[in-house]
C-alpha cells in the first residue's frame, strides 16, 4: 500500500481538546499527529465533516489553537481506551503556531 499522506506522521505526547473545553479523552489521546492533522481517541461522537476549534496542548504546557474537520471516525470496542477513534484534518492555524507544532514533531526511529 502506498503512502498517501502529505505530511509524515509521528507519535507525540500532545493532548488536544475542543477550544475551552474538556480533553477528548485522557492524557495520551493523540495517537499520531502531523502538520496536516491528527488521529485522536474521543468519548464524544463527532460527525464526519464537523468543524472543530481545538487547543493542542504542548509539552511545555502552552497551547496551539487550530481548526480542523473530522474526516473519519470509527466506533471502538468496549475494552478500548475510548468510544471513538477520530481522524482530524487541520484547516487553519497561525504560521507561528505551525512553527511551534513543527518544532515538537520529531519522527520516531
Amino acid at each position: 500500500m502506498s503512502e498517501r499522506r502529505r505530511y509524515p506522521r509521528v507519535q507525540a505526547d500532545i493532548v488536544c481538546r475542543p477550544a475551552g473545553g474538556a480533553l477528548f479523552h485522557h492524557k495520551r489521546n493523540t495517537q499520531d499527529i502531523s502538520l496536516g492533522g491528527m488521529r485522536v481517541y474521543s468519548d464524544e461522537d463527532f460527525e464526519v465533516g464537523m468543524r472543530l476549534d481545538l487547543d493542542v496542548l504542548m509539552p511545555d504546557h502552552t497551547s496551539v489553537r487550530c481548526w480542523a474537520i473530522v474526516v473519519w471516525r470509527a466506533q471502538l470496542e468496549a475494552t478500548a481506551p475510548a468510544r471513538f477513534d477520530v481522524g482530524l484534518k487541520f484547516t487553519d492555524m497561525a504560521s507561528s503556531d505551525i512553527q511551534r507544532l513543527a518544532a515538537v514533531l520529531v519522527p520516531v526511529r
